[in-house]
């Protein structure tokens, strides 16, 4: 149908790609370890959106010609990266300005902007853009006439299980924050190992090959 083959490898392929750690866990584990489960389920929607810009641009050819550009995939890189590494380390300085002892409470962050830097974390990762561009078109016939649909499919259903994996992930991470919010030992060190994490993604994506 549309054009689409081994339709049952993508699923496999997709699950296991979605339970591989990345910047999108780190991040929605991040949110979900400040903020509580519903932070985190926002971030995870907005990393859903994210998909969807790569899902449209690749059924496209946008994202063909971003990843032909060695140039573009430079400046895509460091900006991610860069974003990335903001996050880490205002997420550990956030800790602990909070847990200095004549610090005011840290305000949570509104749920349109974790929604949004979840957004960002997704779109600006080019290991994505790569990942949809190489990914996607082995399991569309060359001669199919409904690449377009066939492509928005697919990508309607990686969309679909990320949603679900990345939900199951801020759920768990929140149920974690709520059970140890009263040991402020505990969760300053579960802020800073996340803070830690995205740093280092960040510095692994600056120093990424194509």
């Amino acid at each position: 149908m549309l054009g689409i083959t081994h339709f049952g490898f993508f699923l496999v392929a997709v699950f296991l790609l979605n339970v591989t750690p990345g910047p999108d866990t780190a991040y929605i584990v991040g949110r979900s370890v400040a903020q509580g489960r519903s932070a985190g389920l926002v971030s995870a929607l907005g990393i859903s959106a994210g998909c969807c810009v790569h899902a449209l641009a690749c059924a496209f050819g946008l994202t063909a010609l971003l990843a032909a550009s060695a140039t573009a995939f430079t400046v895509i890189k460091l900006v991610g990266a860069c974003y990335l590494v903001y996050l880490g380390v205002r997420l550990i300085f956030a800790k602990q300005t909070e847990t200095a002892p004549a610090a005011a409470p840290v305000q949570p962050r509104p749920l349109r902007q974790l929604f949004l830097s979840g957004f960002w974390t997704n779109v600006l990762n080019p290991k994505v853009v790569l990942f949809f561009v190489s990914f996607f078109p082995q399991f569309v016939t060359v001669t199919s006439p409904h690449k377009i649909l066939a492509f928005l499919a697919l990508g309607a259903v990686f969309v679909l299980m990320s949603t679900v994996w990345n939900s199951f992930i801020a759920w768990i991470a929140g149920s974690v924050t709520q059970r140890f919010s009263g040991k402020p030992g505990i969760k300053k060190w579960l802020d800073r190992t996340v803070g830690s994490a995205f740093v280092g993604l960040g510095v692994k994506l600056a120093t990424s090959t194509r």
